[in-house]
Parts: C-alpha cells; sequence; structure tokens
C-alpha cells in the first residue's frame, strides 16, 4: 500500500476524525438498513481503526511526537489499558 504524507494542524485532525466517525456510525447502523445495502466490515474495521490513531494523536496534543503509522490496538482494548493504567497510580 502506497503512503502518503500531509501536515494538518490539531483541529483540522479534530474536524476530520469527527467526520469519519460520523460516517463509521452511518456505514454501521444505518447503510445496513436500507434496500439494497452491501457493506463491507472490513473497510468499517479499517475506518475504525484509522479514527483510533487519529484520536490518540489529539490526545498526545502539542508538544508531543506520535506516529499514526503505527498499528493501533482496537479501542475497546485501549480503554481497558486506560482504566487499568489510572487506577494503579
Amino acid at each position: 500500500m502506497k503512503r502518503i504524507n500531509f501536515t494538518l494542524t490539531l483541529e483540522e485532525l479534530s474536524l476530520l476524525a469527527s467526520l469519519a466517525s460520523d460516517q463509521l456510525f452511518r456505514r454501521q447502523f444505518i447503510d445496513p438498513r436500507m434496500p439494497g445495502y452491501k457493506g463491507s466490515p472490513e473497510e468499517v474495521a479499517r475506518g475504525k481503526a484509522l479514527v483510533g490513531r487519529m484520536r490518540l494523536i489529539l490526545d498526545a496534543g502539542n508538544g508531543h511526537s506520535t506516529s499514526a503509522t503505527a498499528e493501533s490496538q482496537p479501542s475497546k482494548e485501549r480503554e481497558i489499558i486506560r482504566k487499568t493504567s489510572l487506577s494503579a497510580t
């Protein structure tokens, strides 16, 4: 797969993550109710992983360099790890 790089502000990335998340919701819960819909669960899963990576970058905020090309854990597992880490401190 070919990789591309481009620059975004945190605000632009936040908007893009929000729009992508909304579209994923539509593909997962609304579109399947439409007549003739043929979904792609693999594409939805890739989209969720991508939104998760964007949110990790946004969470890191300013001053931290985070690679968006690294594979991320599914969001539920990531949330469990965060909760475990917070309760351990």
